[in-house]
């Protein structure tokens, strides 16, 4: 899947390492003698799956050629011809990223020797490592094999023969994955869209191998896929207040309660207990105990028979998260929490009979399940491929954001997970207090689009600044953070991680700061203000969370002069309208529709918000809430409304063509993409802008 394959991390690619010997170089004339590939998975070479043969020819082997690699005829005696070797090299490279050292050649000749038995060879998608160390370090002397070899320090391989060349050419392709990154390459497709303006591309016999070349309808990722999903969340399907049983009910009772009830399970445990404490006893459970130990198993106590640990989605989760758990798992009933973690309701596959696990639906769950960073890179990679299928389906951009925000707020929650278990398993060891991690930002509001950076945060229980407990949690901060970096989120270049000392501390340590901000207000603080009012807890203990989210919105809504000032702090919007009134680009054609527009609408909802102490975290339901206050401005805000999910929307298209043509996404949109109609609600909505700094004064009063 075309689609899918351009968004992989370069790391994480499922690919292969490939060289070939020949005779010569004119593809036209030469004959191939020697073919390796190395499969490259989960970020390193698989030494155990290779593919390694001579191959035979009737062709002579020159002497000049015989000199660089020091195969002959002699040495080619008994070797298979191609014709033999096809299928399976054909079936070795089937679905992979093929990877090696002025790589087209090598494709070229495999097509080349395919044309002479009569057999078709379709080009698979392909990086040259010459031009990716190009792109990785423009200054390098040298380019050769085995100067990248020695520049990345690779150990020498068996230079000139298929099988060390194939080798040495993953090496190094590993090698230059961190450091493409750090040149903003992340992922396939960035890496070819960047080697097609490397100057000294391919020769004229050697075709840009690096091309995707995909089967028709390929790159249309879920053609069929079912919207519902992702539009409807857990809450508007499940049933409220489930039937519970004490644990030692007997099985024939809690079968009569859900007979009565009409129901398929009961949850075994005290009423008041969290999820932690509760069991599930479903039909299926039942059933087996019967098979088992006959009639007398209905006197059995319902918890000997009952399902742990119990599997859980929140309620404000969307379906396809209830439906991939379910697939990944094989269960038919979900627990539904609430905030708190109490139970608040039960899912099951009846209430989702007409929805179906697909690739798509299953992503959140392979994020919150990936092992390793290379199985969370390449759920994570999916992302794309899932946002680019919703809005061919006309799904709200608002809504395809909260899904975007919905797995920006698992990864991390993954990627805390896998650094907390580095770190209980070293000399760290393990927490030192309950914590818990926030995401920030448009991640927190549910809005995340596909340009984003990291916005996290620690909160731990007890502890000072640089004491034990806070090392610990910068450790926890720093490996947190580098593990998104890698995936494909990257670092803050603000600094608004918690890696950073501004973004980690004990609950006391953000109660002071909080204070600070409010009562000290410099512009600093009101850019964390702007930030962390948004927060939402992902990992950890959300009780947390709760109590500090609370007590800051009513410490923000009693300090009206602060208010005041971060209504100054946020001054006139962009003009994103010329002269003439029309869409003010850049020199590239694109405007910034972030910083004209986004922020303001965004901004202006979080600040009335903090004023009327509504805390809704969502730029729309803050809105909603102030229009139906009936302090004023109500139209305005409506229109506001409709013109944030314009701008979402407008963005979000944008992102997805880029992505699709190779390009990190960004805030940038190109007008000509909206179309005219929508071009000229984009018009209205840049104009309507100039009113956001009087509402704001009427509101705050003066």
């Amino acid at each position: 899947m075309a689609s899918l394959l351009r968004a992989t991390p370069l790391f994480a690619i499922h690919g292969v390492a490939l060289d070939v010997e020949t005779t010569g170089l004119d593809v036209r004339r030469a004959r191939m003698i020697e073919i390796a590939a190395i499969h490259l998975d989960r970020g390193s070479l698989d030494g155990a799956n290779a593919f390694h043969s001579l191959i035979a020819t009737d062709a002579p082997v020159p002497a000049a050629a015989s000199a660089v690699h020091g195969l002959d005829s002699a040495a080619l005696t008994g070797a298979p011809d191609f014709t033999i070797l096809f299928d399976g090299i054909a079936q070795f490279l089937a679905g992979r990223v093929v990877v090696g050292h002025t790589i087209g050649f090598d494709i070229a000749m495999l097509r080349r020797e395919a044309e002479r038995i009569g057999r078709g060879f379709e080009a698979p998608p392909a990086l040259d490592i010459r031009l990716l160390a190009q792109l990785a370090e423009p200054g390098l002397p040298s380019y050769s094999l085995e100067a990248l070899g020695s520049w990345l320090g690779i150990p020498p391989q068996e230079r000139h023969r298929a099988l060390g060349d194939a080798r040495a050419a993953g090496l190094v392709f590993l090698a230059l994955a961190p450091r493409l990154r750090e040149r903003g390459i992340r992922t396939v497709g960035e890496a070819i869209s960047a080697s097609r303006r490397v100057t000294d591309a391919m020769t004229a016999a050697a075709p840009p191998a690096w091309e995707l070349h995909s089967p028709a309808g390929a790159d249309d990722p879920l053609p069929k896929l079912d919207s519902y999903p992702y539009r409807h969340r857990v809450r508007e399907v499940m049933r409220e207040k489930p039937a519970i049983v004490a644990p030692q009910t007997a099985l024939a009772e809690a079968l009569r309660i859900m007979a009565r009830e009409r129901l398929s399970s009961v949850f075994v445990g005290r009423a008041e207990a969290a999820l932690e404490g509760l069991a599930i006893l479903t039909e299926r459970d039942v059933l087996r105990a019967i098979a088992r130990d006959g009639a007398a198993a209905l006197a059995q106590p319902a918890a000997a028979c009952a399902t742990r640990p119990l599997l859980a989605v929140p309620a404000d989760a969307f379906l396809y998260r209830a439906i991939g758990r379910m697939s990944r798992h094989g269960v038919r009933h979900l627990a539904v929490s609430g905030p708190d973690n109490a139970l608040v309701g039960v899912v099951t596959t009846r209430d989702l009979l007409q929805l179906r696990a697909s690739a798509a639906v299953a992503l959140g769950d392979d994020i919150d399940s990936a092992p390793d960073l290379p199985a969370l890179a390449t759920a994570w990679a999916r992302l794309p491929v899932v946002a680019r299928a919703l809005l061919t389906e006309d799904v709200p951009a608002r809504t395809i954001a909260a899904v975007i925000a919905r797995e920006v707020g698992a990864l991390t929650r993954r990627a805390a997970m896998l650094a907390e278990a580095e770190l209980a398993a070293g000399e760290a060891g393990p927490a030192p207090c309950p914590y818990t991690v926030l995401v920030l930002g448009s991640a927190g509001r549910g809005e995340s689009l596909l340009a984003m950076d990291q916005d996290n945060a620690i909160v731990f229980a007890e502890g000072e600044p640089d004491g034990p407990a806070d090392r610990w949690f910068a450790a926890l901060g720093r490996r947190m953070t580098r593990i998104l970096d890698e995936v494909g989120v990257p670092l803050c270049k603000g600094g608004v991680m918690a890696s950073e000392p501004d973004f980690r501390g004990s609950v006391a340590t953000w109660r002071r700061r909080i204070g600070q901000w409010l009562s000290r207000s410099s512009p600093k603080d009101l850019l964390n203000v702007d930030i962390f009012f948004d927060f939402l807890p992902v990992y950890g203990d959300l009780a947390i969370a709760e109590q500090l989210w609370r007590g800051a919105w009513l410490a923000a809504r009693e300090q009206t002069i602060f208010l005041k000032l971060l209504a100054e702090s946020a001054g006139e919007p962009a003009q994103g309208l010329g002269l003439l009134g029309g869409i003010r680009t850049e020199e590239d054609g694109r405007i910034d529709l972030k910083r004209n527009g986004l922020k303001d609408i965004v901004a202006t909802a979080r600040l009335l918000a903090l004023h009327q102490g509504a805390p809704g975290r969502a730029t729309q339901e803050r809105l909603a809430a102030l229009a139906a206050s009936g302090a004023g401005g109500g139209e305005d805000l409506a229109a506001f409304a409709d013109d944030h999910a314009l701008l979402l929307s407008a963005i979000l298209q944008q992102q997805v063509a880029d992505i699709a043509a190779g390009q990190p996404p960004s805030n940038r949109v190109v007008p000509g993409i909206l179309g005219k109609r929508r071009q000229r609600e984009l018009k209205q909505a840049l104009g309507r802008l100039a009113i956001l700094p009087e509402l704001r004064r009427n509101r705050l009063g003066g």
